[in-house]
């Protein structure tokens, strides 16, 4: 049992002094992190950028670490999310090319399977920019799970898949579920402020969260976030009937996760 939570609400605070000290262990059904990758420290702004719009390199304050700091953060967080998930939970983990390999490795260190990687294409990525590297256009989300007999809702994320059989029927997942085709945030569903520009800079597509939550739980399950963001694993998980926590520090995002998540309480009214 959850000891000192109550579901459906935001933390406040760092997330590895909370999941150490403030969770059960085996209290958790699924977990999704979309953690600092560790990519900031240099600025690149292009408000007059011709060929996608206006163009802003992230550059986060808690996106910067030292490299041997960054490795212990992230075997932190990791196996105080093993301690937590139930016996049969999963871990999915949002990550680019700058910090998957620490990632699998501390992730497996920390006593977890990799069962997948699934492949996001962003069909809108930002062009190549510098034109020094290929056009980064991909991101990771790594699946782990902990124990045997994970969930895996087969049928349920079959009807999730877009493509059909010629016959219109629901198609096996080859071609969807590890190369996923999914646009980065944009229009009404991007939370922008007052300046226009994007208030996270990682906001992850509702698109994908439902996938996570559909393939690895089940209704009335609990579902953790630890870098909760902008809310839209809450919000995801509240449309799909999931209990969810999240854990953020940064009260800006807090406050805007909040007014986000009260909006579909109501419309539910």
């Amino acid at each position: 049992m959850l000891s000192k939570l109550s579901l459906n609400q935001i933390i406040g605070g760092d997330c590895v002094r909370i999941l150490k000290n403030d969770f059960d262990a085996q209290t958790i059904n699924l977990i999704f992190a979309d953690p600092p990758y560790n990519l900031s420290g240099k600025s690149l702004d292009l408000p007059n950028n011709k060929t996608g719009g206006a163009y802003y390199k992230m550059n986060e304050v808690w996106d910067t670490f030292e490299y041997e700091d960054y490795l212990a953060f992230t075997a932190d967080w990791l196996s105080a999310c093993h301690k937590i998930l139930v016996s049969n939970g999963s871990l999915y983990i949002s990550c680019t090319q700058h910090n998957i390999g620490e990632i699998v490795t501390e992730g497996k260190k920390a006593g977890f399977k990799l069962n997948n990687i699934l492949t996001w294409y962003k069909t809108n990525a930002m062009p190549n920019i510098t034109k020094r590297t290929f056009t980064h256009s991909t991101e990771f989300v790594c699946w782990f799970v902990k124990g045997k007999n994970w969930i895996f809702n087969y049928e349920d994320i079959k009807q999730f898949n877009p493509h059909k059989t010629k016959e219109g029927k629901n198609k096996q997942m080859r071609d969807f579920f590890d190369f996923l085709e999914l646009p980065i945030v944009q229009g009404k569903e991007r939370i922008k402020g007052s300046d226009g520009r994007a208030i996270h800079p990682t906001q992850k597509p509702e698109k994908l969260l439902e996938l996570i939550i559909r393939a690895s739980s089940n209704e009335n399950d609990i579902v953790l976030d630890p870098f909760f963001g902008t809310g839209t694993t809450g919000k995801v998980a509240e449309n799909l009937n999931r209990k969810w926590i999240g854990i953020e520090r940064n009260d800006q995002y807090i406050v805007i996760a909040k007014e986000r998540l009260k909006l579909i309480h109501q419309k539910t009214a």
